[in-house]
């Protein structure tokens, strides 16, 4: 067991946009909270064709949605424009506070929302300090500010030992 264990998510995916939010949905899942900034769609950016069809299909299976970023109020706006879901700006990440508000937003619990984001530091631990399933993602683009490329090359050692763990987790499982 590695003392890097509070930071690992519960999955690692290569992109938001390959998750079977309907499987979800019929494994009980009712709310989903976002990071937005290369989780997503690249650092800054509005939403995007894909991000809308997203929010539509979640929409439309019966999941609640709400954004948490620790970006301030002019970001998540122009990002939420055409989403128009609920959000939390400026949440301090990975205070669990925001998590919990998220949820109480959304009317779920801990035992019925996911959490997905692109960062260990901030998005996984505070997910999973509120006791939320969570679903890391690869980074969209590799255009970062400068504190958040700092923090990448940390989060490398800890998905080294966390995919260790993984392959060593796989390997006893196949061998009994």
């Amino acid at each position: 067991m590695s003392v890097f264990q509070c930071f690992y998510p519960d999955e690692y995916l290569d992109s938001t946009y390959e998750i079977d939010f309907a499987a979800r949905y019929a494994a009980g899942v009712r709310g989903v909270i976002f990071d937005i900034d290369n989780t997503l769609v690249p650092h800054g950016a509005p939403a995007d064709a894909r991000a809308r069809e997203l929010f539509a299909k979640l929409a439309r299976l019966g999941i609640s949605c709400c954004l948490l970023s620790n970006n301030q109020r002019e970001r998540v706006e122009l990002f939420n424009r055409d989403i128009q879901v609920p959000f939390i700006e400026n949440a301090h990440k990975p205070s669990v506070k925001s998590y919990q508000k998220a949820m109480q937003m959304m009317g779920t619990t801990p035992s019925n929302t996911l959490f997905v984001g692109d960062q260990l530091f901030t998005d996984v631990y505070g997910a999973r300090r509120a006791g939320i399933h969570t679903i890391l993602v690869k980074p969209i683009h590799p255009k970062e500010e400068i504190q958040i490329v700092l923090k990448r090359y940390l989060e490398r050692i800890v998905l080294h030992y966390y995919q260790k763990e993984q392959r060593a987790d796989e390997g006893g499982a196949q061998g009994r």
